[in-house]
């Protein structure tokens, strides 16, 4: 069993569609994020929110990828570490 840190980094992107035809594709917009999550290497996702915005030519999609890196190993650091 891992042990759970006691501060934890949740880091996180998000990407849309291009805007105009084609932006409520949902097949597209997780080709787009499967491509930058596998850019980053190997990394640890958290959750993956789909928002969809409406505009003259339907849904626009995008979506925001939560996760942590190997290197977030629970050590707080920056403004507001006790």
């Amino acid at each position: 069993m891992t042990d759970t840190p006691k501060y934890w980094t949740v880091r996180h992107f998000s990407q849309a569609n291009p805007a105009g035809p084609g932006c409520d594709s949902v097949p597209a917009l997780l080709r787009r994020l499967a491509d930058a999550i596998e850019a980053l290497g190997p990394v640890e996702v958290q959750d993956v929110v789909i928002e969809s915005e409406m505009t003259e030519h339907g849904p626009w999609r995008s979506g925001t990828v939560y996760f942590h890196l190997p290197e977030d190993d629970g050590e707080a650091t920056g403004p507001g570490t006790p």
